[in-house]
């Protein structure tokens, strides 16, 4: 039984994840709108609209603009902004954390970055704050092993190095 309660989970970004989402709406919103308005209008100029792949394709890319606009909208309303890393070497959602699972060699290592998809850098893999990686991670520091239940079944992993 719920509480009836829609309250929307914010998004948790760094300011500089933030200011990066927002100027990219700004542009989009503005230039990437003009830009896509001419080139349907040159399309147009070509005649027939039914065989013309100039429109359609200016079409295609309209839709898929507005989609990324009304994704970013909708991000950018209920920000929660996180710290990059928890300098006392804790994992916290900003996190850049080196992993092995347990039982692959010392040199099997892979990173992570603690956050929203939206903070994808250079990269590296991102595995959400709230997803059971994420969770298990949370709190836990280089050195310790934390356990998560994986699609196939429970999986354990070494913390190598919180940070860069």
């Amino acid at each position: 039984m719920t509480d009836g309660s829609t309250q929307i989970k914010p998004t948790r970004l760094t300011a500089e994840t933030e200011l990066r989402l927002q100027a990219e709406l700004e542009d989009l919103t503005t230039r990437g709108r003009v830009e896509i308005a001419q080139a349907i209008e040159s399309a147009r100029a070509l005649g027939d609209l039914s065989e013309n792949g100039d429109y359609h394709a200016a079409k295609d890319a309209q839709g898929k603009m507005e989609s990324r606009i009304r994704q970013l909208s909708a991000l950018l309303k209920n920000v929660e902004l996180v710290e990059t890393g928890g300098g006392d070497g804790t994992v916290v959602a900003g996190s850049t954390v080196t992993l092995r699972y347990e039982g692959d060699d010392e040199d099997d290592v892979q990173r992570f970055f603690v956050g929203s998809i939206e903070e994808h850098r250079d990269g590296m893999s991102v595995v959400s704050p709230s997803a059971p990686l994420g969770l298990a991670l949370l709190g836990h520091q280089a050195g310790e092993t934390v356990e998560f239940k994986a699609p196939a079944g429970p999986l354990r992993v070494v913390i190598v190095k919180v940070g860069d």
